[in-house]
């Protein structure tokens, strides 16, 4: 079971095995501890440190996200006990023949399955200018095959993302003036939807990864960097067209989001009379204790860019409260949704694909497949 908890001003607290959403005196919802796979808790929302010695002790994966959605940070129980499997995703980490091969596969898996969602645009909509980017999405996939190393691989995903999102806003059936991904800060009502969705199935993936045992930090397309948690990054690139994209234009295109669900945070105004330099050390967001204010936050940690006078701020177009609820819940449907797993050869959820998609790329990492099998929408 995966929990979100946006109620504004709520209290988490521990009650026996059992975790309770309050505020005030009312009881919103009751999280059974042995049933929470994952919990995930944004904006203003406390908990009380035995509701978090529990989540702790029985290795809940909790995520904490700012209220419109954007990644703060988790709390983190123990590794997984397997050193030797983790010892051996790093050593992999040195092995050109195992990152090339990784990256080739994911890369070219999620171009296939961009390359299919605007082919079933030019289907539902006859438009076009969408089969032929399709096309050419396609022609850039076969490629992958040929790329004599990961910069090249690298390269072909940029210009495959770039053909791709140029042509996606033909899936809208109205104009929200989204023409481009733009992240920091997502600047119209769409980016604003994929940038929750890719956010939501990347800590999917995570808790995925340490379900199936491997630690997260190491990957093949995303490369090593402090910080990072680069085998999500990795899982994720197949599922964002399956997911994240069309469920963003399903929103949109049905009438669950429209205008008035948005709202436009402007940066703060310039002052009139210049600050003393001194003051502009002393105030520094860098230093600040609360960043709550701050438009330019991106999906993922270590995304963070501070304004520049070459680069200045734009305004951050965020959900309201009541919207975010919608997509959350939208979200916790989808992957929900049951489908046939060609590999596993059975109906799963998306939620469960996710951990199968971990375990066979555990697989490969233990040398009991010679190849990953991604997930590809059909």
């Amino acid at each position: 079971m995966i929990a979100y908890v946006a109620t504004q001003g709520a209290r988490i607290v521990r009650e026996g095995k059992r975790l309770l959403v309050r505020k005030d005196s009312d009881t919103h919802h009751t999280l059974f501890i042995w049933k929470l796979e994952q919990i995930l808790i944004f904006g203003n929302v406390s908990i009380t440190p035995p509701a978090l010695g529990l989540l702790l002790r029985e290795g809940v994966d909790t995520v904490f996200l700012r209220a419109d959605g954007r990644y703060l940070g988790r709390l983190a129980p123990e590794p997984q006990a397997n050193v030797f499997l983790r010892k051996r995703q790093f050593h992999l980490t040195d092995d050109p023949g195992f990152i090339l091969g990784m990256a080739k596969t994911i890369t070219e898996a999620k171009i296939q399955n961009q390359a299919t969602v605007l082919a079933r645009i030019k289907r539902a909509r006859n438009i076009a200018p969408a089969r032929e980017a399709a096309d050419d999405l396609r022609r850039l996939a076969r490629k992958i095959a040929d790329a004599p190393d990961l910069d090249a691989v690298r390269g072909l995903e940029g210009a495959a993302a770039a053909r791709y999102f140029k042509t996606l806003p033909l899936g809208l059936t109205k104009d929200f003036g989204f023409v481009k991904r733009v992240r920091r800060p997502p600047t119209d009502p769409v980016n604003a939807v994929l940038s929750l969705l890719y956010t939501l199935l990347i800590n999917r993936c995570h808790a995925a990864v340490r379900c199936a045992g491997l630690d997260p930090q190491p990957g093949a397309l995303h490369a090593l960097e402090y910080g990072r948690n680069s085998l999500p990054l990795d899982l994720v690139e197949e599922f964002r067209p399956i997911l994240a994209d069309t469920l963003t234009l399903a929103l949109f295109n049905l009438g669950v989001l429209d205008w008035p669900d948005f709202e436009c945070r402007l940066p703060a105004p310039a002052r009139a009379d210049a600050p003393d330099p001194l003051e502009n050390a002393v105030n520094d967001p860098l230093g600040r204790m609360s960043l709550e204010d701050a438009t330019e936050l991106a999906d993922l940690p270590g995304e963070q860019l501070p304004p520049t006078p070459d680069r200045p701020a734009k305004p951050a177009v965020l959900l309201s409260p009541a919207a975010l609820r919608r997509v959350l819940a939208a979200f916790s449907k989808r992957m929900e949704t049951a489908f046939f797993h060609p590999v596993a050869e059975k109906e799963v959820t998306y939620a469960q694909s996710l951990e199968i998609q971990a375990r066979l790329y555990r697989r490969v990492v233990e040398g009991q497949a010679a190849a990953y099998r991604p997930l590809l929408l059909r």
